[in-house]
C-alpha cells in the first residue's frame, strides 16, 4: 500500500474542506447580514396599520428577503381566516418553514469542524508509516532526514485543527446570528398577525315592533 500516496490524499481531501467552510461562510455571511438588515427594516415598518404589502415601503419589497417572504405569506392569508385559532396556526406553520431555511448550509460547516482534525490525525499516522518504511528500507543514515518527515507529517494535524478552531468560530457566530434572526422573525409574524380585516359583523337583534290593534 501506498502510504506517500495515502499521506497526500489526506491533505487533498483538507484543502477541500478549507475551500468548501470558506464558501459557507463567505455565503452564509452575506445572507445573515441582509437577512439581518431586511427583518429590523421590516419591523419598523409593520405597524397595526400595516394590511396589505402594498403598504410596505418599495424599498423594502423591491428585493425578495426571508423576512418579506414570510410577512407577504401572512398578509396575503389572513383576511381569509375566520378564527384566531386558524390565524394563529397558520402563522406559526409559516414561522417555522422560515426558521428552518435560516440554518441551511450550517451542518456542513458542523461537519467540517468534526472531520478535520481527525483528517490531519490520519495524515499524520500515515506519514509517520511512510517515513518509518523508508527507514526500514534505507536505515538511519540522516537524523535530519527523519526529523524532516516526522515534522511533515505533523504538518496535517496542525492544518486540521487550524481548519477546526476557524470553522468552530463562525459557526458559533452563525448560531448566535440565527438567534437574532429568529427572534425578529417572530416579532414580525406577531406584528402581522394583528389587525385582521375579516371580523364579521354582529348583527344587533331588531327591536321587534309593536302590534297596533286598532
Amino acid at each position: 500500500m501506498n502510504m506517500q500516496l495515502l499521506h497526500e490524499l489526506a491533505f487533498y481531501l483538507m484543502y477541500a474542506c478549507a475551500a468548501l467552510a470558506i464558501f459557507v461562510i463567505v455565503e452564509r455571511g452575506l445572507f445573515f447580514g441582509y437577512t439581518m438588515r431586511q427583518a429590523t427594516g421590516l419591523e419598523r415598518a409593520m405597524t397595526h396599520a400595516v394590511q396589505h404589502l402594498e403598504e410596505l415601503p418599495a424599498e423594502l419589497t423591491s428585493r425578495p428577503s426571508l423576512p418579506l417572504a414570510l410577512v407577504s405569506d401572512i398578509l396575503a392569508e389572513k383576511h381569509h381566516l375566520h378564527t384566531e385559532k386558524d390565524l394563529e396556526d397558520f402563522s406559526e406553520s409559516v414561522y417555522i418553514a422560515k426558521r428552518g431555511e435560516v440554518q441551511q448550509r450550517l451542518w456542513i460547516l458542523d461537519t467540517i469542524v468534526t472531520a478535520a482534525p481527525l483528517l490531519g490525525l490520519l495524515g499524520t499516522i500515515l506519514g509517520i508509516i511512510d517515513t518509518f518504511k523508508a527507514l526500514a528500507v534505507s536505515g538511519v543514515s540522516d537524523p535530519g532526514q527523519v526529523s524532516q518527515g516526522i515534522g511533515t507529517a505533523l504538518y496535517a494535524t496542525a492544518l486540521g485543527i487550524g481548519i477546526a478552531v476557524v470553522g468552530m468560530f463562525f459557526f458559533n457566530l452563525f448560531q448566535e446570528r440565527i438567534e437574532r434572526i429568529n427572534d425578529h422573525l417572530k416579532v414580525l409574524m406577531l406584528r402581522a398577525c394583528v389587525g385582521r380585516l375579516n371580523q364579521q359583523p354582529q348583527h344587533s337583534p331588531q327591536p321587534q315592533g309593536k302590534l297596533h290593534i286598532a
